[in-house]
């Protein structure tokens, strides 16, 4: 029973440690996805060490300290996406239809032919915009029907996993396909007038994920994200960038794109609301996002059924209140943050100058 406890101690010891090696390999920094299952596996652990070790004898300590500080290593990262955190964005005191923007997310998975599923929940929860993500023609074709009621639309169909429609109800503005990082794989910008007549400046984003068979670095995600994070840092307009990032709301890269933008998570006191994986309940994860600046407080955040993708769908209300919302604390960069970041851009030469802005 022993060996089998210090084998189970120093495997989750292992994997909690792993992240902490700064190597951009996909295997390593994909130890940054499952921290809400190793920090049950943690937890789990530790009861059986303090039900079934002799205590008296300091090696068993030993295991149950490792597996506390790995528990605690997991729940320092995951804790502000639990209700006992404190709320980083403000609940809205009053939904205002003029000044309330709800917007649907939903990575369709391309091979996906349940259109219908995706139809029903736009009928049935009537959001402002519909982003699709990895939508082919297929999919704009099945989803035309929408332009009756939401005439306002930006299409980008593709046949690679990162195709992208946005439908809208609202009016949109300077609206520009981007292709920021690499050639295949675009980003979408525009302004969105709200029915008080205000405007917002809104990014959506699907940038690629590091994969151990074509791209075993994250350096073009990290790069595509810090870059519109620093594109919208200098904006004194309201401003929402969301999308499927294809990272977990805790990792490092996430953390960094809020720092540098100054974006707020609405997710942050209130859930993990996570979208993949939508058919392994045990391995799920948020990585569907929507972040806003400090003009916004939140009036609904909701993960909603299964289309048949791998994702679920991501619903978000938010209301324009930009003196409610003014001293809403996002998450600040330090010197060492700077520095990543840059290093990130020129890694891919790139440069917030190569996004679009809207509305600026």
């Amino acid at each position: 029973m022993f060996i089998t406890l210090l084998v189970c101690t120093f495997a989750i010891a292992i994997a909690t440690a792993l992240p902490l090696w700064h190597n951009p390999h996909w295997s390593v920094r994909s130890f940054d996805f499952p921290r809400l299952q190793l920090a049950f596996l943690a937890a789990l652990l530790l009861v059986v060490q303090l039900l079934l070790l002799d205590l008296s004898r300091p090696a068993n300590w030993g295991l149950v300290i490792i597996t506390g500080l790995s528990l605690a290593a997991q729940l320092w990262w995951i804790l502000p996406y639990t209700v006992i955190w404190q709320k980083e964005v403000k609940d809205a005191r009053a939904e205002d239809p003029e000044r309330t923007l709800t917007i649907l997310t939903s990575n369709v998975l391309t091979p996906n032919r349940n259109a219908p599923a995706l139809l029903k929940l736009v009928e049935q929860h009537q959001p402002d915009i519909l982003v699709t993500l990895e939508s082919d023609q297929w999919w704009e074709d099945q989803l035309a029907a929408l332009e009756k009621e939401m005439p306002y639309t930006i299409k980008c169909p593709l046949d690679n996993l990162y195709g992208m429609h946005v439908f809208s109800r609202l009016p949109l503005h300077e609206s520009e396909v981007c292709f920021l990082i690499e050639d295949k794989v675009p980003s979408m910008h525009a302004l969105v007038e709200l029915r008080s007549g205000d405007c917002v400046r809104v990014h959506f984003v699907h940038p690629a994920p590091p994969s151990p068979t074509e791209n075993d670095e994250s350096t073009e995600r990290d790069a595509e994200l810090v870059i519109v994070g620093r594109s919208v840092a200098d904006s004194d307009e309201p401003v929402i960038v969301t999308g499927d990032l294809n990272d977990v709301a805790w990792s490092p890269t996430t953390r960094l794109f809020r720092k540098v933008s100054g974006l707020l998570d609405p997710r942050v006191g209130r859930g993990f609301y996570s979208t993949f994986h939508a058919d392994y309940w045990p391995l799920r994860w948020p990585l569907d996002h929507l972040f806003h600046s400090d003009h916004f407080t939140l009036v609904s955040i909701t993960r909603l059924p299964s289309i048949g993708s791998d994702h679920f769908p991501f619903l978000t209300r938010v209301k324009l209140a930009p003196v409610r919302g003014q001293d809403q604390e996002p998450l600040r960069p330090d010197g060492e943050d700077h520095s990543r970041a840059e290093d990130i851009v020129r890694d891919q030469s790139a440069s917030k100058h190569d996004v679009p802005e809207p509305g600026e």
